[in-house]
């Protein structure tokens, strides 16, 4: 039986202009969890990561604790099939027409619009974004050159069996990810539905490691969203 852990990036830069890179708070989460491993001597047979510079760069930092401590850490394999949902492209593209027909958006999109505070201003984008993304996930919205979310859940499936056969029993893997893979990982493990695999991927802090446990076509769950690395309240973060 094999142990694979997902574990989401760490906080990235929201609402700044560049996105896809972590934080203050995104790099003190990552050397904690690095710390946290290292302390307790885990051995990684392999390390994965998605392609995202922040799922890349928690990966690098935790390496760089490892280094540190003077233990080693494998060179993590970068694979596409662990990348975020195109989130952006989905709001981006299909918020508009939504604006127009969608009663509840155009709600949705003037509350934050007319936000008056930073902090009012990130809660309604959420609303207005898991509103939206909840309509691409049901089919309610189709998009064309953008991944459907059941094409999304087979890229992550056929990655999560990828490393599942290459590594075989025993083996112990990380791979950093974000949020919608490791809720897809649950859905393999626990079979949801479409709308429950969206509604866990909302409920999976920065940072946060989910184990799971693999034997031939057994794929189940061990943890879920755990920051035992994280003691401090202000280090729990969302986005």
């Amino acid at each position: 039986m094999s142990r694979i852990f997902l574990v989401r990036h760490a906080q990235a830069s929201f609402g700044e202009r560049e996105y896809d890179k972590l934080s203050a708070i995104g790099k003190a989460q990552a050397r904690l969890l690095g710390e946290y491993w290292a302390e307790r001597r885990l051995q990684w047979d392999r390390v994965c990561t998605g392609p995202r510079q922040r799922q890349q760069d928690t990966a690098a930092i935790v390496g760089e604790v490892y280094r540190k401590a003077g233990l080693s850490l494998p060179e993590p394999v970068v694979m596409p099939d662990f990348d975020e949902y195109h989130g952006d492209q989905v709001l981006e593209r299909g918020l508009p027409g939504l604006v127009a027909r969608d009663v509840e958006i155009q709600r949705l999109y003037e509350a934050f619009e007319s936000s008056g505070s930073a902090a009012s201003r990130m809660r309604n984008f959420q609303k207005l974004f898991e509103a939206v993304i909840g309509r691409w996930v049901q089919g309610e919205l189709v998009l064309d050159h953008v991944e459907s979310w059941s094409d999304f859940c087979a890229r992550v499936q056929r990655g999560l069996a990828g490393v599942v056969a290459e590594d075989g029993r025993g083996r112990q893997v990380a791979i950093f990810s974000s949020g919608g893979p490791i809720s897809v990982a649950m859905q393999r493990a626990l079979e949801l539905t479409a709308q429950n695999t969206l509604r866990v991927a909302w409920m999976v802090r920065n940072c946060a490691i989910s184990e799971f446990l693999a034997s031939g076509a057994r794929f189940t769950l061990s943890t879920f969203n755990e920051v035992p690395h994280l003691d401090d309240a202000a280090l729990l973060t969302y986005r």
